[in-house]
């Protein structure tokens, strides 16, 4: 065979290659909008809406709109949205007399993103639903934020203090992380045009298939909530938008927390941060015992044989925490 032919043989195998690659790309496409079809007919997001700069943000609301003992805002973690810790410990504190507004975070649920990567910090999030919090009037309020919404909690407590009354952190995400290398391929995941084309095409059939495995990783080591999927509304994050503001959010984290950590120590509203010992998605030792240390006047309630999902399988704990810090307050 003369190098023309080998070189020809070499175009013809590339350009076969190429061909299957974007056929495969064209398919997960198509089954990328299926899905997302069908979870936005299955699945409603939350109705109610606030109108700000650049868009909406979603919300659901429980509990007494007048008379109530406070105001609870619950704010949800990583690959979630607003039914998430409703359905968990929120229709527990609306039963026990508090007003509940459970939020969907920019770009999940049926919220907008507002303002595309940028709105991937706590610092960002906290100012849009700080914002959204003084649209609806609600005066100070206590802040229960689960997981990512840890760091989300207390930037709204550093940069809005006079809106926020109280802190409940649950199994918070606060401290910065140690600093390792990304392996090659992560890196190029990240890469924004790479991470946009990955969430419109293999992302989400792959993020289904593993949906039910990983909504059991979660609870770990207690057994799963039975129709957690469901209650949850998990599968909306099966949608191209929500898959990217969810990456956007966990890549942009470690750095927001780098900047943010060392003013937790100027913190004064009262707070409690509840946590299991055996959580190994957030773990107690690099998070929870780390963030009492900067905050000393933070109450600190460790739950033995607990995992991540404290507000589905502790609620009466975090009713009680969040009734005490409310009785503190009033005295």
């Amino acid at each position: 065979m003369s190098l023309f032919d080998l070189l020809r043989f070499a175009a013809g195998f590339l350009a076969a290659t190429i061909g299957l690659v974007v056929l495969a790309l064209a398919c997960a496409a198509i089954a990328t909008r299926l899905i997302a079809w069908r979870v936005e007919a299955r699945y409603p997001a939350a109705d109610r809406n606030v109108a700000l700069e650049g868009g909406r943000i979603a919300y659901l609301e429980d509990g007494p709109a007048e008379g109530a003992r406070a105001t609870i805002v619950l704010l949800h973690g990583a690959s979630a949205n607003a039914y998430d810790p409703m359905e968990g410990v929120g229709r527990h504190l609306a039963r026990a007399g508090f007003r509940v507004i459970a939020f969907d975070r920019p770009g999940y649920g049926n919220s907008d993103r507002l303002a595309g990567a940028a709105a991937a910090s706590p610092a960002f999030q906290g100012r849009a639903l700080g914002q959204a919090l003084d649209r609806l009037a609600t005066g100070p309020v206590i802040l229960l934020g689960h997981s990512w919404s840890g760091a989300l909690a207390l930037r709204m407590a550093l940069d809005r203090p006079e809106q926020v009354s109280g802190l409940v952190l649950v199994a918070p995400v606060a401290m910065p992380f140690p600093a390792r290398p990304l392996p090659w391929w992560a890196g190029l995941a990240l890469t924004p045009p790479v991470t946009w084309l990955l969430t419109r095409t293999v992302a989400i059939p792959v993020g289904l298939a593993y949906l039910p495995s990983v909504a059991r990783s979660v609870f770990r080591p207690e057994p799963p909530v039975e129709n957690y999927v469901a209650a949850s509304r998990a599968p909306l994050i099966l949608r191209p938008g929500p898959a990217l503001a969810n990456i956007q959010d966990l890549a942009g984290l470690p750095a927001a927390l780098v900047e943010q950590a060392p003013r937790y120590e100027t913190l004064r509203v009262p707070s409690v941060i509840v946590a299991g010992d055996a959580d190994p998605v957030v773990q107690t030792r690099l998070q929870t015992d780390p963030l009492v240390q900067a905050m000393p006047q933070a109450r600190r309630v460790v739950l033995p044989g607990v995992g991540h999902m404290l507000t589905y399988t502790a609620p009466d704990t975090l009713v009680r925490e969040v009734e005490a810090l409310s009785a503190s307050l009033a005295r």
